[in-house]
């Protein structure tokens, strides 16, 4: 049985592939504005030295929002979100985010590096076995500050980042990318625990009249989980739940339940588990209603998650041998 919201989260989160890719990493000077809008992808910007201003325009009933980043902290955009990182404390118009002013130069180029600021920016691409569900209930965006304890191990990951961002005067160090790949769990994990996050997954898990079931569902995917027996578990009548439950989580319960059962048949099926077995184990008794099930949630047939696993594992093999 799991024990914490953060050990569910690492479960949670076990199943997700993250490929980070360097776009540029160098120096602004003087006046600039840079962004990673506008590519379709999830991206992050990492400031290595200095400081900066994070603008994100007014959107979907949430405010402009400007945040000041110092040496040390991470921003990472799950989506392709508007935003813009510059020296100046007021934002730009809202016809101007898009608009990139100054070129980035090579670190160690400006004599007075206090001047500006230091940046690795690159994108990022994540599949989960749960699909577009999980990157669904993920906020808009992480910020991982420098200072925040709850990312105290991910401090000498970032000293390694900016170390490797140094010794690269040609091309970027590709440990880079591995490297923000670290960083970014560990920001997603400080996520699961904060106190200011989004209504969503990590709200539930963090809830004390929620996370024993949360925890007994992983534990026993396959027993009836029915409104009803959710509801008692929680010690609430079923209206209540149903209304507490889909206030914090941002959805239903049947489909919460749905995600963590696909999530550990998903885990079942990479590892060489039979369709069949799965599907029963996480509560299905017909295997066709499983892999449709499987399919809505995942985004993948249960025998392509089995045949997936099978290349990796081959890529692998191939590897060692050469």
């Amino acid at each position: 049985m799991l024990k914490s919201a953060e050990k569910a989260a690492d479960w949670l989160l076990s199943g997700l592939e993250l490929r980070s890719t360097l776009f540029h990493v160098g120096q602004y000077c003087g006046v600039w504005r840079a962004s990673t809008a506008g590519h379709q992808r999830a991206s992050f910007h990492l400031v290595l030295e200095g400081a900066c201003w994070l603008h994100l325009p007014a959107s979907f009933g949430r405010a402009a929002r400007s945040t000041r980043l110092v040496a040390g902290d991470a921003v990472f955009f799950m989506h392709d979100t508007a935003h813009c990182l510059s020296p100046d404390e007021h934002a730009p118009a809202d016809d101007a985010f898009a608009v990139r002013i100054g070129a980035m130069t090579p670190l160690g180029a400006n004599s007075e590096p206090e001047a500006g600021v230091a940046l690795a920016c690159g994108f990022f691409e994540f599949r989960s076995d749960l699909g577009d569900a999980i990157s669904g209930l993920l906020p808009e965006h992480i910020i991982a500050r420098h200072d925040d304890v709850k990312l105290a191990g991910a401090r000498t990951t970032f000293e390694l980042i900016r170390a490797e961002a140094a010794r690269a005067q040609d091309a970027p160090s590709p440990l880079i990318n591995r490297l923000t790949d670290v960083l970014f769990f560990y920001a997603l994990r400080a996520f699961a625990s904060s106190d200011d996050f989004a209504p969503g997954l990590w709200s539930v898990m963090r809830r004390a009249e929620f996370a024993p079931l949360v925890n007994a569902i992983i534990e026993k995917p396959g027993d009836d989980w029915n409104t009803h027996t959710m509801a008692a578990l929680c010690h609430m009548s079923r209206a209540r739940f149903c209304k507490q439950f889909a206030e914090a989580c941002g959805q239903p319960p049947a489909q919460f339940l749905a995600l963590l059962r696909m999530k550990v048949a998903a885990e079942m099926l990479r590892h060489g588990e039979s369709t069949s077995n799965a599907a029963e184990h996480v509560g299905y008794q017909s295997e066709s209603a499983f892999a449709q099930a499987f399919k809505r949630i995942t985004g993948l047939q249960p025998g392509a998650c089995r045949r997936a696993r099978g290349r990796e594992q081959a890529d692998a093999a191939e590897t060692r041998v050469h």
